[in-house]
């Protein structure tokens, strides 16, 4: 995972913590939105990305009303939570193309198409 945040943190521009509560973020949504079989050899191939999943569930469930309701907006609501955690525009795809390339890397290109292609608005992102 240091290898993970370290090429993202670079590649962004952003320090690591930032990158890693990016990824967090993004991982969690990609678990609660993707189909699951791809997801889980996903998050089995990415070492610590489970606890990232699981600590960014936290985080967004501890959100209230607005959390809650954001969460359920799918791509766009993860968007809004990666703009909340002071990523613009041009952070945001950089962080994802970063951690879509890692996870094609270590899981394999066709299980992350898969999940990428199974949700709606996040091809525009990647």
């Amino acid at each position: 995972m240091n290898e993970l945040i370290s090429r993202i943190a670079s590649s962004a521009g952003i320090d690591e913590e930032l990158a890693q509560k990016a990824v967090g973020i993004i991982l969690n949504f990609l678990n609660k939105e993707g189909p699951d079989g791809p997801m889980q050899k996903i998050l089995d191939a990415i070492p610590g990305a489970r606890d990232m999943v699981a600590e960014a569930g936290q985080e967004s469930s501890s959100g209230g009303l607005l959390g809650g309701l954001l969460g359920g907006m799918g791509a766009m609501g993860a968007m809004n939570e990666l703009n909340s955690a002071g990523l613009g525009m041009g952070q945001i795809q950089s962080v994802t193309k970063e951690l879509v390339g890692f996870a094609k890397e270590k899981a394999g290109p066709d299980t992350v198409d898969e999940v990428i292609s199974s949700i709606p608005g996040l091809s525009q992102f990647v």
